[in-house]
């Protein structure tokens, strides 16, 4: 099994406030309603108040290798993706866990 972990960080002048970040987190949140290749799906706004912290998190877990790239090419990911790069950049990491 695989666990894909992103962090998204706000570009200058984003917050919470505007309404592209509420969209993208409202998409985020529902790609397991889309999505079947997702096992499990947790993800949420940062509640740190430090300087280096990222703004919101997801974490998913997957069968394997295939069903993230399957995942990554799905129309709702997709979708989703681009909400986040009109308000963010982000780091990913996929790591294999035991099932």
């Amino acid at each position: 099994m695989l666990r894909h972990v992103v962090l998204f960080k706000f570009n200058p002048g984003v917050d919470w406030d505007d309404p592209r970040a509420q969209r993208a987190e409202v998409a985020t949140r529902n790609h397991p309603q889309h999505i079947a290749e997702i096992l499990s799906w947790e993800c949420g706004r940062n509640s740190a108040d430090r300087p280096i912290a990222y703004d919101f998190a997801l974490c998913g877990t997957f069968s394997d290798a295939d069903a993230v790239n399957r995942y990554l090419r799905h129309p709702d990911h997709v979708s989703g993706v681009d909400l986040w790069r009109a308000i963010a950049t982000w780091v990913v990491v996929d790591y294999e866990v035991a099932a």
